[in-house]
């Protein structure tokens, strides 16, 4: 379907894994693309949920192409993510899925929070096909309230470039924690701060900000990032 925005969108469905069925996944493809970002839904918001919606919008208009998909539990409208196991293929089955229908674009993975977190994981793993780097749009590095840096061990084993983009009130991310966490990854970490933004990348009023204005940040970040990876 075209739009006024000079892009195309096709909704789709896939197998997930074998026991979970199949899941909806929305591919918004530019005019002229110059890469695919396959896109996961944090833990409580699935693909159509307004921010993974405008931020396929904004990276678009930077020339990226998303594939945004459900989990199993999203698709289903439940409240628990599923168990991790079926998380992960699922990430598998969707990076599957999006190379093969975009075979000429350099390929891109990540997702909001828990997409991210799962698809490092999946990463750690085992190797995604023809992927070029992993990022993170918020890293949820721990519970609220209970700073650890146990979630990131899996990073270590991760072979990809990865880009971290996180707010500083990101009560699910403590920088301090972070920071030690992307230096002993050395190049393959790029950690990009953005100031006064949450978990969920608001930013008060009183930053002189808006919301729209973080959302146009990350999909500008994400875009040189992705062109400075061959």
């Amino acid at each position: 379907m075209k739009s006024e925005h000079a892009f195309e969108t096709h909704e789709l469905r896939f197998v997930a894994t074998r026991s979970s069925g199949e899941v909806s996944a929305i591919l918004m493809t530019p005019a002229n693309p110059k890469s695919l970002l396959v896109l996961g839904h944090g833990a409580g918001a699935g693909m159509r949920h307004r921010f993974m919606e405008t931020l396929a919008q904004q990276l678009a208009a930077n020339g990226v192409a998303t594939f945004r998909y459900h989990f199993p539990y999203m698709e289903r409208d439940k409240r628990a993510p599923d168990p991790q196991p079926i998380l992960l293929k699922t990430v598998r089955s969707a990076v599957r899925v999006a190379g093969e229908s975009s075979k000429h674009l350099p390929l891109f993975v990540g997702g909001k929070s828990l997409g991210g977190r799962m698809t490092s994981m999946a990463a750690a793993t085992e190797p995604l096909p023809e992927t070029r780097g992993i990022v993170f749009f918020g890293f949820p590095l721990h519970a609220p309230g209970k700073p650890s840096n146990e979630r990131a061990a899996h990073l270590a084993q991760v072979k990809l470039p990865m880009l971290f983009l996180q707010g500083t009130r990101d009560h699910l991310c403590n920088l301090d924690l972070l920071r030690p966490i992307c230096e002993n990854l050395g190049q393959a970490a790029t950690l990009h701060v953005i100031a006064g933004a949450d978990h969920s990348f608001h930013v008060l009023k009183s930053s002189g900000r808006t919301d729209e204005d973080v959302l146009i940040e990350l999909a500008e970040t994400s875009t040189r990032w992705f062109l400075q990876q061959k």
